[in-house]
């Protein structure tokens, strides 16, 4: 049977009009006056003509011109916002709270999203419609609460659906409580957290999650475990969670023999709950949309085909809001649920001969999947998950008894926290499958294999996926398909030997098919591996500090083959070569924390060998020469620069990023006597594993003592995993800053017998009076670390 996709063109459409005006929103305009005078014209051209053609160009016009007046509004009311943004305005904002508050990457703020009503600055009141997302100190305001906050507002990256972001200044103010839907909601989410606070770790975690997509407490390293293993879908609510509530209360309604409408009524009250409940995410936006238009066809008697209710679906909330065009989470509900409806089907057909149908059903629906979501994940994190399928097979049943039974718990426990707390441990283990496999599988070797990033590698993968799709499914099963294992391996053979005994003529070109996707996948994974220099890098390395000689090179893992990568090293290849002995192909933020010449000297090497995505720089052009040239490298690159100023932050593949300090002025003269050294950028990030790590540049003791009482003043806890110590090593430490720090580890980065006396005995003593391990690249060559078993690991690599 033929998938219906005559809605496909018009949703695809929409979809690329909105990716590029929430961009470009200017031109949203006059965008819309094109998709007006197209809608106009094919509209004439039907009334003379008939044909397919007409009604998709039709549709196609209709969506641009929506979509367009969508931004066209949108934008107007998101200007006032993002001009004071950019102004870096201090305002009140009031609106309602339209998220669960999420931890700062650094600190102990929360962050949430606020849709803004009004907004007063200088004196000024204005009203508004737009997002702003809150960084502000707990508690944080419910879910659906109104409140009022005053913040300065900082600008957004482009095509972000959040008009901007807002510090706060203090707690925020509730003025009105969450309505009474949203308020009962609240009750038993928390009531949920309640009942299973004193299960396993995993079970506190997942059991939230796959109940009511609450996150908050699944431990680190489960979350990447199941990150590596194409897991994420378990806490993630979306389709999957939908059908499992809808599965159930159509059984429930067909023993009970209710009437169609009284069925169409009961799934409409649970869709609109259950959204409610888990938050209206994207993907659950997305899900909700589908089971809408699904129940419409069965309202009326007609009902839709997957495609159809998915292409319906996606259209008419790219409409309303244009900004998921842009949404990952959107894009990966879309993409698995169009690769279910449309692959599942004929991949189990395939399968069915050979493994009977429950097996091939079961195996298909993992494989339909991640085949269609494989190339939007590349765009995340450059890797595919070697072991997706098989941890899908295995764990994916689970979800059903954790999901229903999860439901169950949160729905007894504010009545009867007893009860719920039974049936929680009930659906513990469930999730406590779904855990282990999730363990198991991501301690396999070669459980993600690099592959290329961006736009190209994500084509790359949909090339190579969509060559060995067409040639498993391009014939009907029973048309030449064969049907065992020994048949399956001798054909193929037999084809390319003699193309005329085997078999129809076209399975020469099936046999192309696949074998020219098994070379992609042979020349992308295969052969960079067998040419990469063998040298001891542990396969779980989380942060490298490269030997350079005498600079800085420090490497942080954000994926199978990028990194964030802070400072370049001395003139040469050393840093260039450090990047392609870790396996680094993609640098998604280059860091060059000072323009001094042992820090940015290898970045010319560095940025013929990588692709670089982005560069953070000093404020501080000094010295002039080596700014210059720095700058005029990068841009010859066509790598994006941003100058760094304290409060940034942002996300590089699995890994955050906070600036703490970047000085526009130099407040010390330092060794080299320009003064740089102080405006060094100071950066704070996170792994994926958890490890807290400071990068403190060249900094003096001036420089220090500054960001020291910045710290203080942001009250700033202390205490972090890795420190890569200021200035090599150099007798000029700020003693308060070390003793705040308290880091496990002191990387020190310098070059063997270098004529500065670096690292002094002063600076080796004071990191290691607070408790740290020493770790020195001129001892240890380029050093290595691992985050293992809640410690933290060392490899000497050279």
């Amino acid at each position: 049977m033929t998938a219906d996709l005559r809605l496909a063109p018009a949703a695809l459409t929409a979809w690329a009009a909105a990716w590029w005006l929430v961009g470009s929103p200017g031109l949203a305009g006059r965008v819309a006056g094109v998709g007006a005078a197209l809608l106009v014209g094919f509209g004439l051209a039907a009334v003379r003509w008939r044909g397919p053609v007409l009604a998709h160009g039709f549709l196609a016009a209709a969506c641009v011109l929506a979509v367009a007046a969508g931004v066209h509004v949108q934008a107007a009311d998101r200007a006032p916002l993002e001009a004071l943004a950019d102004l870096g305005a201090t305002a009140r904002l009031e609106g309602r709270v339209v998220s669960e508050p999420r931890p700062a990457t650094f600190g102990d703020d929360l962050r949430w999203v606020l849709s803004v009503e009004r907004v007063t600055a200088r004196g000024v009141t204005t009203r508004t419609a737009a997002a702003v997302e809150v960084t502000a100190p707990p508690p944080a305001p419910a879910f659906g609460a109104a409140v009022s906050v005053s913040a300065r507002l900082r600008p957004e990256q482009p095509g972000r659906d959040t008009a901007a972001r807002a510090v706060a200044d203090g707690v925020a103010t509730v003025t009105a409580p969450p309505g009474a839907a949203l308020a009962a909601t609240h009750v038993l989410r928390t009531a949920l957290l309640d009942v299973t606070a004193d299960l396993s770790p995993q079970a506190r975690g997942l059991v939230p999650g796959a109940a009511v997509g609450d996150t908050s407490r699944v431990p680190p390293e489960l979350t990447e475990a199941m990150r590596v293993t194409g897991l994420t879908h378990v806490t993630a609510v979306s389709g999957a969670h939908f059908a499992v509530v809808v599965a159930t209360l159509t059984t429930a309604c067909a023993a009970l023999r209710a009437p169609r409408a009284v069925r169409v009524g009961v799934l409409a009250a649970a869709a609109v709950g259950f959204v409610l409940l888990v938050r209206p995410e994207p993907s659950v936006l997305r899900a909700a949309w589908t089971c809408a238009v699904a129940l419409l066809g069965v309202a009326l008697g007609r009902p839709s085909a997957g495609p159809a209710a998915l292409a319906t679906a996606s259209t008419v909330l790219l409409v309303v809001d244009p900004w998921l065009a842009r949404s990952f989470g959107f894009a990966l509900s879309c993409a698995a649920t169009a690769g279910l409806v449309l692959l599942s089907g004929p991949l189990a057909a395939r399968l069915a001969p050979w493994l009977g149908r429950p097996l091939a059903f079961a195996l298909a629906v993992p494989l339909a999947a991640q085949a269609a979501v494989g190339p939007v994940l590349v765009l995340l994190d450059p890797s595919v998950p070697t072991t997706a399928v098989p941890a899908n097979l295995l764990a994916t049943p689970a979800l059903v008894p954790a999901t229903v039974l999860g439901l169950a718990a949160t729905l007894l426990a504010p009545v009867a926290p007893g009860p719920a707390h039974a049936v929680a441990w009930l659906a513990s283990l469930a999730t406590g499958w779904i855990a282990l496999v999730a363990h198991w599988f991501a301690e396999v070797p070669g459980a993600a294999v690099p592959w290329p990033g961006g736009i190209g590698g994500a084509l790359l993968l949909a090339a190579a996926t969509a060559g060995v799709l067409a040639a498993v499914l391009r014939r009907p099963v029973g048309d030449g398909w064969p049907r065992t294992w020994r048949e399956a391996a001798r054909r193929p053979l037999r084809s390319l030997r003699h193309p005329r005994a085997g078999g129809p003529p076209g399975e020469r070109v099936t046999v192309a098919l696949a074998v020219g996707a098994a070379l992609v996948v042979a020349v992308v994974l295969v052969l960079p591996r067998a040419l990469a220099p063998v040298g001891g890098v542990p396969e779980d390395w989380e942060l490298a500090a490269c030997d350079v000689g005498q600079g800085d090179a420090l490497v942080v893992r954000t994926g199978a083959a990028s990194a964030v990568v802070v400072d370049v090293g001395p003139p040469g290849d050393a840093a260039g070569r450090c990047l392609a002995r870790l396996g680094v192909e993609r640098v998604d933020l280059l860091v060059l924390s000072h323009f001094h010449a042992d820090h940015v000297g290898g970045l010319e090497a560095v940025l013929a060998r990588s692709e670089v995505a982005a560069a953070l720089v000093s404020p501080l052009d000094l010295p002039a020469a080596a700014a210059e040239r720095a700058r005029a490298h990068l841009a010859a690159a066509g790598v994006p620069v941003t100058v760094a100023a304290p409060g940034q932050e942002g996300v590089a593949g699995t890994m955050a990023w906070h600036v703490l300090g970047a000085r526009a002025a130099a407040s010390g003269r330092g060794e080299e006597g320009d003064g740089a050294n102080d405006a060094s950028v100071v950066l704070a990030l996170r792994t994926a594993a958890g490890l807290d790590v400071v990068t403190l540049g060249d900094l003096e003791r001036p420089g220090q003592e500054a960001l020291l009482a910045e710290l203080r003043a942001a009250g700033w806890a202390g205490g972090v995993d890795v420190v890569k110590m200021a200035h090599h090593g150099s007798a000029d430490q700020s003693e308060a800053l070390a003793a705040l720090l308290r880091p496990r580890v002191t990387v020190v980065s310098v070059g063997d017998g270098n004529g500065y006396g670096h690292p002094t005995d002063a600076a080796l003593d004071l990191y290691a009076g607070v408790g740290s391990a020493l770790v020195r690249t001129d001892e240890c060559g380029t050093a290595v670390l691992v985050a293992r078993g809640g410690g933290i690991a060392l490899a000497c690599t050279d």
